[in-house]
């Protein structure tokens, strides 16, 4: 057996030992707790999201890379061109209300008028499914559901109404109200708003004559194959004030559910450019652009009678 002066020596050591590794634990280095007071310098520099929240806002940036060609935004619309939509059939002056507005649209996504090349697309194919030849088709085209189903729109750029258009001898010229159009023979071009007009609210009794573009229509008209056409009103106004100065607008009326009808710019389906679109037209809106756009180019529609 160890004597007790052994144990004594013993507990001794140990009591030393373990009084050496709580100094050295006490030395240690501790972890200091963050100065509040200190500069956070982990902001000062722009992160990656801030630079995309900046292209988000921005038509110009937001463009960038998303055109079917480098450095060129190509725009399609129907040929012939109508007034005053568009003025000498010439979508490459920027005269006429589409063509203005889509002048406006390239400067606010970043190109210039020279670096905007015009495609020939006919209106009833342009809103087919499939691929585009364009960057945005922009031609009168109503936003619709089914449309929509093939291909994108950009928002409304334009609201428009039906008008009916009539000689002032026709028995369509006293018309007042929709349900007197319905005995009538009535024609529109064909894949227009206008023609789903004549067949889902006035209904006529007789088949509607279908006509191939706006030009046909108005030769009908002139000819007496169809007591009268309907188009988008500004429209009506230029055939009746320019072309047919012995037709006249017999009224105006709001097709399907009432709710204004709306011009969109046409995209492939999928097409990220849409949302750059928006932004630009969104501009446009806010500083007046479109508003004095529309006032040069446009008639108002005050005083054209409201069939029921």
């Amino acid at each position: 057996m160890r004597s007790r002066r052994a144990v004594a020596t013993l507990l001794a050591l140990t009591a030393s030992i373990l009084a050496l590794l709580l100094g050295a634990a006490a030395c240690a280095p501790a972890e200091e707790d963050p100065d509040p007071s200190a500069e956070d310098t982990s902001s000062t520099e722009p992160s990656d999201d801030a630079s995309e929240d900046a292209a988000v806002d921005d038509p110009a940036a937001c463009a960038e890379g998303k055109t079917q060609m480098d450095g060129m935004l190509m725009i399609g619309t129907d040929s012939p061109a109508y007034e005053p939509w568009f003025v000498d059939n010439d979508p490459t002056n920027g005269e006429g209300y589409e063509s203005a507005v889509a002048y406006a649209v390239a400067e606010q996504l970043g190109f210039t008028g020279d670096a905007v090349s015009w495609v020939k697309v006919p209106f009833n194919t342009s809103y087919k499914p499939g691929p585009k030849e364009f960057d945005f088709d922009i031609n009168q085209i109503s936003i619709t559901a089914a449309r929509a189903e093939a291909v994108d729109f950009s928002d409304g750029y334009y609201q428009a109404a039906q008008a009916v258009i009539a000689l002032d001898d026709s028995p369509a010229a006293g018309a007042t109200t929709v349900a007197e159009l319905a005995d009538l023979k009535l024609g529109a071009q064909t894949g227009t708003t206008s023609l789903t007009a004549i067949r889902d609210v006035i209904q006529p009794t007789e088949d509607p004559a279908v006509f191939e573009d706006t030009n046909i229509a108005k030769q009908q008209l002139m000819s007496g194959q169809v007591d009268a056409i309907l188009a988008d009103l500004p429209t009506a106004f230029y055939i009746t004030a320019v072309e047919i100065p012995k037709a006249s607008i017999v009224g105006q009326f709001q097709p399907e559910t009432g709710e204004q009808e709306e011009f969109g710019m046409l995209f492939e389906k999928g097409n990220p450019l849409v949302e750059c679109v928006n932004l630009a037209l969104a501009a446009l809106e806010a500083d007046g652009t479109i508003d004095a756009i529309e006032q040069e180019w446009l008639s108002d529609t005050v005083g054209v009678p409201e069939l029921q």
